[in-house]
């Protein structure tokens, strides 16, 4: 497609980025309860705040003056500073070093998404678009608003959101279209092709509160809604990369460079979740499905859920809901550096509800990924709504949102102190149960296998509003084999099975001194066996 530039005087930028206020008509979650030890500082949010204060230090950023603090990106830049984009549509520069911020941009239609360029350059995604924001006269603001890309279709419907771009290795950009929502109507006027499956588009603003349920909770009638999309930057050409997506709020890799997407709780999905996305891969949601060329007209909702789950590529992680994320958000790799020690490498990912951040490791079994999440830092000093994360040197900032769900504002800057906790480090499936790393070593009296606790259930994938832990079972290992050095635990079990989550309970160990867990969960999903 050709690139449209528009070169503005802030004076002409209206106030363009405003916020449907209605929101899908659900109930409100509960919070998500705590998994840290409540032994340690898991009561009051006073004891917790100096639990974790003894490993993490987190301090406050507030937005600049005049401006809803609502963040929608963040952006380390090579000089130091950090773009962030608020919800209300400006884009402006953080200094840490001199604590100041500076606006570089306005106008914009709900960011939610900053990546720089080698140029210095902002690619920023929009609601309505991919622009490229650039200072062109090193007047330290934007003044060229670049359309990178547009190839996608809007509704009105205010749960249209835009998620990324991220960049790959070889310099594609990756986006990710979210579903409208049947809790708000669509406009009469659209932008790109409607597609009249199962319900024609007069019905949606007759009485859309009745009929756009018949199109699913969560629907795709214009191009691209529920895909992840591969865009190159230079050219602004755009092609479909995987598809069955529904609320896919993060994008990021891992180490190896493999595309990670987070996606939230709700219909054709029992939990939240991580996917490892590669290209053609079909994720779950079925409302994308009808934009597949191979597809035909058979309205989604009218395929069978065997047939669905055929050629569906499930989750590589579920986030437990309620235990451990409600809403996961944004990942980002933990930078291999001596103040993140055994993190480095692995992935952080944010959690709207409560003040909570999780990380997540993955591997392939046999060609499928599957891995773990483990709570990592919940404390009330972090706050909710922890929306946007971003490494800049050792410190993670987050930026925080609510709109018109749980959440907070500002951002918050965390910075590890002296060693890691105890904890889980990472879990690996092994032929006959699994090896638990740790990052330190534990007694060698942690080898009695009544220590060790485990809870196995499964989630439903069916066209309901999530799904209950099904068929639960609590176990416990047949043998526990601890390495020489006490950094490994293997757990032995009669049986193993696919699909399911392993909710390990670690509470009950602890270190030669004493030392418990900070963080006493972690669960892994069992995808394939060896």
């Amino acid at each position: 497609m050709t690139c449209r530039v528009f070169t503005f005087s802030f004076a002409a930028i209206g106030a363009m980025a405003q916020f449907a206020t209605g929101a899908e008509n659900v109930a409100l979650p509960r919070p998500v309860a705590p998994v840290s030890n409540p032994a340690a500082g898991g009561g009051a949010a006073s004891e917790r705040d100096a639990l974790v204060a003894k490993y993490y230090k987190i301090t406050e950023v507030k937005g600049p003056q005049g401006v809803d603090p609502q963040v929608g990106a963040l952006c380390p830049m090579p000089d130091g500073r950090m773009a962030v984009a608020f919800h209300r549509g400006q884009v402006a520069f953080y200094n840490p070093s001199k604590k100041e911020w500076s606006i570089f941009a306005e106008g914009l239609h709900e960011p939610l998404g900053l990546l720089n360029e080698p140029d210095g350059s902002l690619l920023v995604m929009q609601r309505p678009e991919l622009t490229r924001l650039r200072d062109s006269i090193g007047s330290g603001k934007a003044d060229t608003y670049e359309t990178v890309w547009d190839g996608f279709g809007m509704t009105g419907n205010y749960h249209e959101f835009a998620f990324g771009p991220v960049r790959n290795a070889q310099g594609k950009l990756f986006v990710a279209l979210n579903l409208a929502s049947s809790g708000d109507t669509v406009f009469p006027e659209v932008r790109g092709q409607w597609l009249p499956v199962g319900l024609e588009r007069k019905e949606f603003y007759g009485d859309w509160k009745k009929n756009s349920k018949l199109a699913g909770r969560m629907y795709s009638r214009v191009p691209w809604r529920g895909w992840v999309m591969e865009v190159d930057p230079a050219t602004g050409k755009a092609k479909p990369f995987a598809s069955g997506f529904r609320s896919p709020d993060g994008l990021g890799f891992d180490a190896e460079g493999n595309l990670l997407v987070s996606d939230n709780q709700g219909d054709w999905r029992g939990s939240s979740e991580l996917h490892v996305v590669q290209r053609g891969g079909f994720y779950g949601h079925p409302a994308s499905l009808p934009w597949r060329e191979d597809w035909g007209k058979q309205p989604p909702l009218e395929v069978p859920v065997e047939k669905l789950n055929k050629i569906r590529t499930p989750a590589a992680v579920w986030f437990p809901h309620m235990s451990y994320a409600n809403s996961p958000t944004q990942m980002v790799r933990i930078p291999r550096s001596r103040a993140w020690g055994p993190y480095g490498g692995q992935v952080v990912i944010g959690e709207m509800n409560v003040p909570k951040l999780l990380r997540v490791t993955t591997e392939r079994i046999n060609g499928v990924w599957q891995g773990a999440c483990y709570p990592f830092i919940e404390a009330p000093a972090l706050k909710a709504g922890l929306h946007r994360l971003a490494f800049l040197g050792d410190g993670l900032w987050v930026g925080r949102t609510h709109l018109t769900w749980p959440g907070g504002e500002n951002l918050g800057v965390v910075e590890p102190v002296g060693k890691a906790p105890l904890e889980a480090l990472e879990i690996n499936l092994t032929k006959t149960g699994f090896k638990v790393h740790f990052t330190q070593p534990l007694s060698a009296s942690c080898n009695q296998k009544d220590l060790w606790v485990v809870r196995r259930y499964t989630y439903a994938y069916h066209v309901e509003y999530g799904s209950p832990e099904l068929e639960e079972e609590w176990l416990k290992p047949t043998d526990v084999i601890l390495t020489e050095d006490g950094n490994c635990a293997e757990l032995i079990f009669s049986e193993l099975r696919e699909n399911f989550v392993y909710d390990f309970f670690l509470d009950k160990l602890y270190t030669e001194k004493g030392l418990t867990p900070l963080n006493v969960r972690a669960a892994y999903t069992l995808r394939k066996k060896f």
